[in-house]
């Protein structure tokens, strides 16, 4: 969050007036002089005329095993959505990434921006790990070139696998659009079943499909 923004959300003054403050030498970043423009971190400590400025925002994140056949937004242009699932007080949640209208498994819905992008941002790795099925058996040659990399449309996608015959454990760090299914599609493979069992430190364990539960921030 820019730090004009935060010090206006804060002490109801104008992100212009807080530039100005800034430009006065009145705020502080972990005891540095702050810098208009500055965007801030999680854990930055800022002050203005040396009093903090903590805005502390109830975090809520929950965990969902969707089903197949819904779709995870709130406008389902005919289909169902996962906010169906929810009760309405949790309706103000967004989900952290997608999982297709065929696909099912954990999604997580959240307002914590912060966790939502430590999960997502491609400089973190985060794994998720599914459970697919193929409609015939895949190949020891087709997955050496899966686990190397194939090329498709928007770059090399290569996949980790364990398993045998038509039933694999996928684990991947990306989070391209319908990455797995393209990345099989382009060997003549159709994936049957997709169902996503773990996203960075969450897992869905025994959750019954189309239920949700309360999550801690497991990245605190």
């Amino acid at each position: 969050m820019r730090i004009n923004k935060h010090i206006a959300l804060i002490t109801g003054m104008s992100r212009r007036a807080a530039d100005e403050a800034i430009k006065q030498g009145r705020v502080q970043v972990n005891g540095k002089p702050a810098e208009i423009g500055h965007d801030l971190h999680f854990s930055d400590e800022v002050t203005l005329d040396d009093k903090p400025l903590r805005r502390r925002v109830q975090t809520t994140t929950v965990m969902l095993n969707k089903p197949i056949s819904y779709v995870c937004s709130r406008a389902g242009q005919g289909n169902q959505t996962i906010y169906e699932l929810l009760p309405p007080q949790l309706h103000y949640l967004k989900p952290v990434g997608r999982l297709d209208k065929d696909s099912s498994g954990l999604i997580l819905l959240t307002n914590d921006g912060e966790l939502a992008n430590k999960l997502t941002h491609p400089k973190y790795q985060k794994q998720k790990i599914y459970e697919v099925e193929l409609d015939r058996p895949l190949s020891s040659v087709h997955q050496k070139s899966i686990e190397e990399g194939i090329m498709l449309d928007d770059g090399l996608s290569a996949l980790q696998l364990s398993g045998f015959g038509k039933k694999w454990t996928i684990t991947m760090s990306e989070g391209r659009s319908r990455q797995i299914r393209r990345t099989l599609g382009a060997l003549d493979y159709k994936v049957t079943k997709l169902h996503r069992t773990q996203f960075g430190e969450y897992r869905l364990e025994n959750l019954p499909k189309g239920k949700w539960k309360n999550t801690k921030n497991m990245l605190e």
